[in-house]
């Protein structure tokens, strides 16, 4: 098969600038050490209303000024329903989920996690502003889908 000039240059141009690309994505994501999600939190989905702290979901104080959240997501809803935190808090989300996969999205936050059945989700947020929060399922997991919602309130401490 023959080639053009130009062809070949936009060959070997495109193909080193993929190159490059691939190399520098490779070389930030080693020296910040990021990982792709691992499976090593897992949990079955049959016995969460017996494992902590999935069967009393709620908040819970780690230390001064630093929470977690554990919240079970089931038919159409989140349990618990409202969670009420103080502003400046570091808060650690664990998510489970009893039946399909849902997402976990808090509104005007970074927050945003798939929820797997079998699985535990997990995300750290700090939150400087007081104020409510919505959380929404932003996976869409059956009839009642759009009626699912839960709230934050982070509080003056």
């Amino acid at each position: 098969m023959h080639l053009h000039r130009f062809e070949k240059i936009w060959l070997y141009l495109g193909g080193t600038t993929l190159l490059v690309f691939l190399t520098i994505i490779g070389i930030s994501a080693f020296y910040y050490g990021n990982q792709p999600p691992s499976c090593l939190a897992t949990i079955n989905t049959d016995k969460i209303d017996v494992t902590p702290p999935f069967n009393q979901p709620g908040v819970h104080k780690i230390k001064d000024g630093e929470y977690e959240v554990s919240i079970v997501v089931a038919a159409f809803a989140f349990f618990p329903n409202k969670v009420t935190v103080p502003k400046g808090s570091i808060v650690h989300f664990s998510v489970v989920t009893k039946d399909v996969v849902h997402g976990f999205e808090i509104a005007g936050t970074n927050v945003n996690m798939l929820v797997e059945p079998g699985y535990i989700s997990a995300y750290t947020q700090k939150f400087n502003k007081a104020g409510e929060y919505l959380i929404l399922c932003n996976e869409y997991c059956g009839m009642g889908h759009h009626m699912m919602h839960a709230r934050i309130e982070v509080v003056e401490a």
